[in-house]
C-alpha cells in the first residue's frame, strides 16, 4: 500500500495533467480572432509550463533545484490565472469552462505555494 505522501504526489500529478488537458481543449475551442490567438498562445505556454516544471522537479538533483522548479511552476500558475481572468472579463470563451479552470488553478497554485513553504521550512 502506498503511503499518504506518495499517493498525494501521484494524485496531484494526475490532477495537474488532467487540468492541462482541459486547458488545451478550452484554448482550442476559443474563437480564432486576434485577441484569442495571442492570449491563447500565452495561456498555452504558461499553462503547460506548470506541469512541465512540476515533472522536472521530480528529477531535480538537489533540494534547491527541486524548490526552484516548484517556484517556476507556481509563477506559471500565477501567469495563467491572469490570462484566464482576462479572457473571462473580455467575454472570450465558455464561462463555465473558464470558471472551472480558474477555480482548479487557484487550488493547484495554493498546493504549490504550500509545498514551497514546507520545503523551505517556513510552514
Amino acid at each position: 500500500m502506498q503511503n499518504d505522501s506518495v499517493k498525494f504526489k501521484s494524485d496531484f500529478k494526475k490532477r495537474l495533467y488532467d487540468w492541462v488537458l482541459r486547458l488545451i481543449k478550452f484554448i482550442d475551442s476559443l474563437h480564432k480572432d486576434s485577441v484569442c490567438n495571442v492570449m491563447g498562445k500565452q495561456l498555452l505556454r504558461s499553462g503547460t509550463s506548470i506541469l512541465a516544471n512540476y515533472i522536472e522537479a521530480n528529477s531535480a538533483s538537489s533540494k534547491k533545484d527541486f524548490i526552484n522548479y516548484f517556484t517556476h511552476s507556481l509563477k506559471s500558475a500565477n501567469e495563467s490565472k491572469v490570462w484566464l481572468a482576462l479572457l473571462r472579463d473580455a467575454n472570450k470563451g465558455d464561462k463555465d469552462k473558464l470558471k472551472w479552470l480558474l477555480q482548479e488553478l487557484i487550488e493547484i497554485a495554493n498546493i504549490l505555494a504550500s509545498s514551497i513553504l514546507t520545503l523551505k521550512g517556513k510552514k
